[in-house]
């Protein structure tokens, strides 16, 4: 399967929701936003104003106007506070009038468990089409981090609003500051906002964005789903991985249960460490460190993959993606690590996401060689 060459456009329905958000919930590689919330508020919206269209890449003019919709903030708290469609619209709308003409399509900041969904609502809403593609080709946890800004599209002009519909408008000289700007407002706005940014266009778009990541995010639903109906879902979803280009270095790294669980919101973030035991009773122990996303996996001590490549942790006998804001004590769980798409490696990328970034002792390894 080569995702870089999407010509088809993906036809989804309402039924189609649940293996879309689930894989999304996947790649979002523990962050992203609840799929389940944003399952819901994309089916009200295709009930209502029929499915978004979504198209390749490929039919996108180069000189078509996109920018990108998110939630932004924490997820334990994004938990708490339910979405509203109309926020993200209104965002949205205060956007093209900042800019001051309309824009043409919708492209998802990140694939994530409702940060994929969102677009997808809004598009409906809206009746623009959205584009089979993301920024990131997993989330990441802050608005620098992802392939548009490695390749010099500038994440502001940027709307920011709550559930109050209280917005600001964001200019930064860089995407680093307008992270900063935009966590220091997301705090005080209760940590669960939508953000409607990254203004470009067509072709900023095919050369900066992971294409085709829609659907694979429904290939791995869909794999998952296979897995239930066969009686092995992890052993269907990690098949169905190898067969994509980007996530094809793909393998379980840990089997076993949750035996200790940090978890805080510190700086506009949940952060912590989730700690595992085997079950085989080999004694074999595992951490994950997380802030937002999963960050890295070591083994007894080794480092097993690390950001930007995948690290997803889900239920042992279901395949079931758990976000961070989901992992308890006492879950049986397999963390699956898989390579992240090339865009995401390149030497300025790992500048900007790689394990540095994040202030982990480790160099990068791609986790084909580890």
């Amino acid at each position: 399967m080569t995702l870089e060459v999407v010509d088809e456009d993906l036809n989804l329905a309402i039924e189609d929701m649940e293996d879309l958000a689930r894989g999304a919930a996947f790649l979002g590689t523990g962050g992203g936003g609840d799929p389940y919330i944003g399952r819901l508020v994309t089916q009200e919206a295709f009930r209502a104003y029929g499915p978004a269209r979504i198209l390749p890449p490929s039919k996108i003019a180069d000189d078509a106007l996109i920018c990108s919709v998110a939630g932004f903030g924490a997820p334990t708290v994004q938990l708490e506070k339910l979405t509203s469609s109309e926020e993200v619209e209104f965002g949205f709308r205060r956007l093209e009038a900042y800019l001051g003409r309309k824009v043409d399509a919708i492209l998802p900041a990140e694939i994530g468990g409702s940060n994929s969904m969102l677009p997808l609502m809004l598009g409906a809403r809206v009746g623009l089409p959205v584009i089979d593609a993301d920024g990131m080709g997993r989330a990441f946890p802050e608005l620098q981090m992802n392939s548009l800004c490695v390749h010099g599209v500038r994440a502001t002009p940027l709307v920011v609003i709550d559930e109050h519909m209280n917005f600001a408008v964001v200019e930064a000289n860089t995407d680093r500051i307008a992270e900063e700007m935009t966590r220091a407002l997301a705090i005080q706005m209760g940590l669960r906002v939508f953000i409607s940014g990254f203004v470009m266009t067509g072709r900023q778009m095919k050369e900066a964005a992971i294409l085709g990541t829609l659907t694979v995010a429904l290939g791995i639903g869909r794999a998952i789903a296979k897995g239930r109906r066969d009686g092995d879902p992890v052993t269907s979803l990690v098949d169905y991985l190898r067969t994509t280009d980007y996530y094809r270095h793909a393998k379980v790294l840990f089997d076993g249960k949750i035996v200790d669980l940090e978890r805080n919101t510190a700086g506009g973030f949940s952060v912590g460490v989730c700690r595992l035991q085997s079950l085989s009773g080999d004694k074999a122990a595992a951490e994950v460190t997380f802030q937002n996303e999963n960050l890295v996996v070591r083994v007894n001590g080794e480092t097993c993959a690390i950001v930007p490549d995948l690290i997803c942790i889900v239920d042992r006998e279901t395949a079931e993606p758990i976000p961070t804001q989901n992992l308890k004590y006492g879950q049986r769980v397999k963390v699956i690590g898989m390579s992240a798409p090339a865009k995401m490696r390149t030497p300025k990328a790992l500048e900007t996401f790689g394990p540095q970034a994040f202030k982990l002792p480790e160099p990068f390894q791609p986790i084909e060689s580890i």
